[in-house]
């Protein structure tokens, strides 16, 4: 299957965007010394239904068609249907090996208060560590969705970028405590949001050489998988521990508004 190098520039580009986009967590923290967290929950339950909703209604979709492109409807259907569940499984597992922590983002909080400098920049070094471990599986999943079909990648960098935000404040929150230095603090959100297109370019080139209509299938449903795990294990409960009333259902729902109209207005 061959692959444009304007696809490729395209694709990188969204995807190394929406990996940046956490470094705006940091910005955010040097302005304010509390996130407000009613905009907080709203935000990640946005990014969640954004996630669930492009995952759940196109790239499941792409799976489907590229596996029943080569196999069949009955075969295609069931080998998406595998590759979902192994998308899930996956994430699952390395949320086992690697706990991404979920900690207050509250720089105010007692916990930083009670624990001396040294212990929370241990704290923001695993929280760094954690996330950057979970973007890279995002990087991919953007990467190509956008390589495939930009309609679908744009939405998904969106979804992944608003929810980079508040996971560049909860790395910057901690290493800004302890160092007090804006450019240390800049530079571990930046690191770990560079995983993303780390993760994509690392991704592309193994799997180039085997580029397929079942390889596509496969990715795409893993990456399906992958993305509504996330979203169902780490957005929304963040959402819902960050609101003061309905600001969860409402992101949620938005989000799913939002990211339908605009595959609408794609591919109108």
């Amino acid at each position: 299957m061959t692959v444009s190098l304007y696809n490729l520039t395209v694709a990188f580009g969204i995807t190394l965007a929406a990996g940046l986009a956490t470094v705006l967590g940091s910005i955010l923290v040097f302005f304010s010394k509390t996130p407000n967290p009613r905009m907080l929950s709203f935000g990640l339950a946005f990014a969640g239904g954004a996630m669930v909703y492009v995952s759940l209604t196109e790239i499941f979709t792409k799976a489907q068609e590229a596996f029943i492109t080569a196999y069949g409807q009955s075969v295609g259907f069931a080998a998406a249907t595998l590759a979902f569940l192994a998308g899930l499984a996956l994430v699952a597992l390395i949320d086992r090996l690697v706990p991404n922590p979920h900690g207050s983002l509250d720089p105010q909080d007692p916990q930083f208060a009670e624990h001396s400098r040294q212990h929370i920049a241990r704290i923001g070094l695993m929280s760094a560590l954690a996330i950057t471990a979970h973007n890279f599986p995002e990087g991919l999943a953007t990467f190509f969705a956008t390589l495939e079909n930009p309609a679908v990648g744009a939405p998904l960098a969106l979804a992944i970028a608003i929810h980079n935000i508040p996971e560049g404040i909860s790395i910057a929150a901690p290493v800004y405590f302890a160092t007090r230095k804006k450019w240390w603090t800049v530079i571990a959100c930046c690191i770990s949001g560079l995983a993303e297109p780390l993760g994509a370019v690392l991704g592309y080139f193994l799997l180039k050489p085997f580029l397929s209509p079942p390889v596509f299938g496969a990715v795409f449903g893993l990456i399906a998988g992958a993305m509504v795990f996330l979203a169902l294990d780490e957005l929304l409960p963040a959402a819902k521990r960050y609101a003061k009333g309905h600001e969860t259902v409402y992101g949620l729902t938005s989000g799913m508004a939002v990211i339908a109209l605009s595959l609408v207005l794609f591919n109108w």
